[in-house]
């Protein structure tokens, strides 16, 4: 573990020194590449200042209960699927070429079917978190111990009874690793929608300062949406610990 934090913030010093040579050295001025100073000074009082709190809540607000909903969604459609495999033929063609579609086209679409409210934005989290969730999710479920598979059919298991003892709980480690995935683009897939219309968010931070060239404002929502990601990362990463600590002690 100071292993890698040794080398996350060696990462971190490396990015910025470069960052701070092409901006010393090179001919660029504030509002085209600003220096880690100025996106430093304006981080410094974007946090003490109330309003971006708001703004970061808001847009935790709508890629947390996005992701949430993403994972029911994720895993009952790959419960769907797995208990009917005709429907598994029909749809999971249509689910691979609805990935071909950028949630971007689709965003305004939304907008006019559902308006400018929550709704909206929690549907372009939900269509860009429950994919990876979906396809992992089918595969792990069909991807069981043959041996037990074969021992619950002779003991007479239904299909549910064998999906509950068996291919689900196989399945959670898959879960992890896929809702891992998914939270990153939880908070990226707010963004987007905040991109349609909103009052507050990082998302209207990132436009209000594109459209008026302030190129640090946009480097500090930049610098937010990581730490949300890396936030809901770990979180994923702490439960994981605690159900696999819980595991061995059974």
């Amino acid at each position: 573990m100071k292993h890698k934090a040794f080398y996350l913030l060696f990462s971190i010093g490396v990015i910025l020194l470069g960052w701070s040579s092409i901006t010393y050295f090179g001919n660029f001025t504030v509002w085209q590449l600003p220096s880690p100073i100025v996106v430093g000074k304006e981080l410094w009082q974007s946090i003490h200042s109330s309003s971006y709190l708001i703004d970061v809540r808001a847009t935790f607000f709508i890629a947390s209960t996005g992701f949430l909903l993403s994972i029911l969604v994720g895993v009952g459609i790959a419960t769907l699927l797995h208990f009917s495999p005709l429907l598994k033929k029909l749809v999971m063609p249509s689910l691979l070429l609805s990935q071909n579609i950028p949630v971007i086209v689709l965003a305004p679409l939304l907008v006019i079917w559902l308006g400018f409210g929550v709704t909206a934005k929690l549907v372009v989290v939900v269509l860009v978190c429950f994919f990876p969730i979906t396809i992992a999710m089918v595969d792990a479920f069909d991807q069981v111990d043959r041996n037990l598979k074969r021992y619950l059919e002779m003991a007479g298991a239904t299909k549910w009874e064998k999906f509950v003892s068996l291919s689900f709980p196989s399945a959670i480690p898959v879960l992890f690793s896929s809702c891992k995935v998914s939270a990153t683009y939880s908070v990226m897939g707010a963004v987007v929608a905040e991109w349609l219309g909103t009052e507050h968010g990082l998302g209207m931070i990132m436009t209000q300062a594109a459209s008026s060239f302030r190129t640090d404002r946009v480097f500090v929502a930049i610098i937010f949406i990581v730490l949300l990601s890396a936030c809901f990362f770990l979180l994923i990463w702490l439960a994981e610990l605690s159900w696999k600590h819980k595991r061995r002690l059974r």
